[in-house]
């Protein structure tokens, strides 16, 4: 038994949501978002809760179960509080800057990095040294934070570079004469 699956997800106030077959489309005050799942498990809305039952005992039901339902809890928490995930910049003159639809990053390169920000995802920079990323869609907005922190993870020697905010850089010890 799934102990995450057999748990139903509760819809707060001003949001809903609407099963047709396989799909689920749920609305809230931060947009629509849709999830289509397998057929594999079934998916229904009962009042104000979404619960999701298994259509066998077969491994890849039950497996599907509890995976089908975190998804239904992720579109419901993405309408109503969204997403978000910060960044943070090490290293002298290492700085980033919004300009419209597009993040500069300064990270030591001999060019400007030119960053396009994706549609449904919102990026802000507080601090020269800060990156936030906000949308409604939990894949999308870690793709895009991990896209930026690509152009320049963390060195273990100094530490310059993109890091999550609150990651763990493990320090190597320089050469020793």
């Amino acid at each position: 038994m799934s102990r995450i699956g057999k748990k139903p997800v509760e819809l707060p106030k001003g949001v809903t949501a609407t099963v047709s077959g396989q799909a689920i489309e749920v609305k809230g005050p931060k947009g629509t978002r849709n999830f289509t799942a397998g057929d594999d498990v079934t998916i229904t809305i009962e009042g104000t809760t979404v619960s999701v039952t298994p259509r066998g005992t077969s491994k890849r039901a039950r497996q599907q179960w509890g995976m089908v339902r975190s998804m239904v809890a992720n579109l419901v928490e993405g309408v109503t509080t969204g997403f978000k995930k910060e960044l943070e910049i090490q290293g002298v003159g290492y700085r980033a800057a919004v300009a419209g639809n597009v993040l500069k990053l300064s990270l030591g390169y001999s060019h400007e990095v030119n960053f396009d920000v994706p549609k449904g995802v919102t990026v802000t920079s507080p601090k020269q040294t800060e990156i936030i990323v906000e949308g409604i869609d939990q894949q999308l907005v870690g793709q895009v934070a991990a896209n930026i922190r690509d152009w320049k993870r963390p060195e273990p020697y100094k530490g310059k570079g993109i890091r999550y905010k609150g990651e763990f850089v493990f320090r190597k010890e320089g050469k020793k004469k």
